[in-house]
């Protein structure tokens, strides 16, 4: 029963360290990503639906990516979905393609972004930190039901905790090596 309530907490702080991954994977650096644009949903037949489901992506050099839409007529849908982010991105129509430069950041705009960043992170160090507790409460009622001895709720708390300290790693290093990509000056 330990095993289950630790298999079932690792399983849990891998998909916060993943979303965290995922999360800064759209935090802008100064280069061109197209994971820039992963967030961005366009209304598409009544349906709200990712934008690299409805046009080809591509980045013709470090400071652009292009938007190619399969269906001409969203051409204007995806212009005003990219202009309306909180991206700070200013994409030209060419009446086939949007070719949308990606501009330097200032300092100003890159101290913005490592503080969504460290919010982010907050965020997922309290989700991790939630679901040790979670765990811990499960071991505590195998307890109180008589299901595991006093020694065993002991020694699965301390794993735990070992996991849970893996993971806070984990979410630190992750956040470091963006800040560190972010705070880079080109």
């Amino acid at each position: 029963m330990i095993k289950e309530t630790l298999t079932q907490a690792k399983t849990r702080m891998t998909k916060a360290s993943e979303d965290l991954r995922v999360e800064l994977a759209s935090v802008r650096t100064g280069r061109a990503a197209t994971s820039l644009l992963d967030n961005l949903k366009v209304e598409y037949y009544g349906t709200h639906t990712p934008l690299n489901q409805v046009a080809s992506l591509g980045i013709p050099d470090p400071s652009m990516i292009t938007v190619q839409p399969w269906d001409p007529s969203l051409l204007a849908v995806i212009e005003k979905v990219i202009r309306s982010s909180d991206l700070g991105l200013n994409p030209v129509n060419d009446g086939k393609i949007l070719k949308v430069p990606i501009p330097p950041l200032t300092e100003e705009r890159r101290k913005e972004l490592v503080k969504h960043l460290h919010k982010a992170m907050e965020n997922h160090r309290t989700a991790v930190r939630n679901i040790r507790r979670d765990s811990n409460e499960d071991l505590k009622r195998l307890l109180k039901d008589k299901k595991i001895s006093e020694d065993d709720e002991r020694r699965g708390l301390d794993e735990i905790q070992k996991l849970t300290d893996d993971f806070m790693e984990k979410l630190e290093s992750l956040a470091k090596s963006k800040e560190r990509e972010i705070m880079e000056m080109r």
